[in-house]
């Protein structure tokens, strides 16, 4: 007889694994005195940061002889817009407007094109001396600008470009920290994509326009913000190079007008600066998403 009182075995089966706890990212310190000191310093930046801004709003709305009142006070005793009426008054506004959006249009335009065309070159193009022109690039971002100015400006003579608009803007239509912002972007942009154009006869100026430059929109984005509030805000060149009333920007406009013989007009200068500052302001706000996304995306590959 069998004996059926032995236990039944079956084949092991295979368990699966207990999954593993989802990491949940770094751990947030949660101390009452860790946040309220990080809250601190913050607080401090944001005063450190926004303060002088808030300061130059409120300084011109106040008369002269409250700017040099001591101690100093922060809100106005008695707001007037008198520093505007005098800043539209004693300047011819238009004009002095005029000449910097042009400047600074221009300026951004010409390294938006030029610094990307060298950018891409020095990325995706593979020529004799290419990695030393990249070095040579890096090599000029080391010289003061201050060292440039006497050799620009007889270059500029003998073109006969000075007090010109061309003058003002052919020195700085390209510059080494564009060049190397599109270049390290452009080192992301996947080298199949170019080789299948090539393989369909796509030339590479069409590469360039058509494939190259719609993927680096928030590069893009970010030098021509950087470009914009450095060619606005431009000061020494303009002075040097504007020899006639009439070629003045607004900055070198504003510095004229606002110093007398003996002291200088407070109020006028922080209007006029409050002036200068919007439209930086304006074009900040219109591209900020592009200029956040081009700081985050743009490496420093070698």
């Amino acid at each position: 007889m069998t004996d059926t009182s032995a236990p039944v075995t079956t084949p092991d089966r295979d368990v699966p694994a207990a999954p593993l706890p989802a990491s949940r990212g770094p751990r947030r310190d949660t101390r009452p005195g860790v946040r309220i000191a990080m809250y601190a310093a913050l607080a401090l930046g944001l005063l450190l940061v926004a303060g002088p801004f808030v300061w130059m709003v409120l300084g011109s709305l106040k008369t002269q002889a409250e700017l040099l009142q001591l101690p100093p006070t922060w809100w106005p005793e008695q707001i007037t817009f008198g520093n505007y009426e005098r800043l539209f008054e004693r300047l011819d506004f238009p004009r002095f407007f005029y000449n910097s959006t042009v400047v600074a249009l221009a300026i951004t335009a010409g390294n938006l094109v030029f610094c990307s065309m060298l950018g891409y070159a020095l990325a995706k193009l593979r020529f004799a001396g290419r990695d030393k022109l990249f070095l040579l690039v890096l090599a000029t971002l080391m010289v003061p600008q201050g060292v440039t100015i006497v050799p620009l400006f007889i270059l500029m003579t003998n073109l006969g470009l000075v007090n010109t608009h061309a003058g003002l803007i052919l020195p700085f239509a390209a510059g080494a920290f564009g060049v190397f912002l599109m270049r390290q972007f452009m080192l992301g942009i996947p080298d199949e994509l170019l080789e299948a154009g090539r393989v369909d006869g796509a030339s590479e100026w069409y590469l360039f326009w058509r494939i190259a430059m719609p993927l680096s929109g928030p590069a893009l984005a970010t030098l021509g913000i950087f470009t914009f509030m450095s060619s606005w805000n431009m000061f020494t060149w303009p002075l040097v190079a504007a020899t006639s009333e009439r070629m003045f920007t607004l900055p070198v406009a504003l510095a004229t007008f606002s110093r007398g013989q003996f002291s200088s007009d407070y109020g006028l200068l922080m209007a006029g600066s409050l002036v200068i500052v919007a439209p930086i302001l304006v074009v900040f706000l219109f591209l900020q998403r592009h200029f956040t996304q081009g700081i985050a995306t743009t490496g420093l590959k070698g």
